[in-house]
C-alpha cells in the first residue's frame, strides 16, 4: 500500500523494500512476508494435491521434512504418515 492507502504492485513493493527510508522499507518487508507466506501455502497445497511427498516439498523449500509438515500438515488435512484424512 502506498501512503494514500492504495494498493501497489509487487514490483512497487520490491522497490520499496530497498528504500533508504526505513518507514517505507520496513512496511514493504512486512508486505513481502505476508505475500511469501501466502505463496508458500498455495504451492505446498498444489504439491500435495499432485502427490509430492513432504520430503520433496521440504527439499525445494530448504527446510526439513518435519518443519514443513509441522507448518502445513494440519491445514493441508494430511495425517502424520502422509495419507489423507
Amino acid at each position: 500500500m502506498d501512503a494514500g492507502g492504495q494498493r501497489t504492485g509487487a514490483g512497487d513493493v520490491a522497490t520499496a523494500a530497498g528504500s533508504a527510508d526505513p518507514e517505507v522499507g520496513l512496511q514493504a518487508v512486512a508486505a513481502l512476508r505476508v505475500l511469501t507466506e501466502r505463496l508458500e501455502i498455495l504451492q505446498v497445497d498444489n504439491a500435495r494435491r499432485l502427490g509430492w511427498s513432504w520430503q520433496d516439498i521440504a527439499q525445494r523449500l530448504g527446510v526439513t521434512k518435519q518443519t514443513v509438515h509441522r507448518k502445513h500438515g494440519k491445514r493441508a488435512g494430511y495425517a502424520r504418515d502422509g495419507s489423507e484424512r
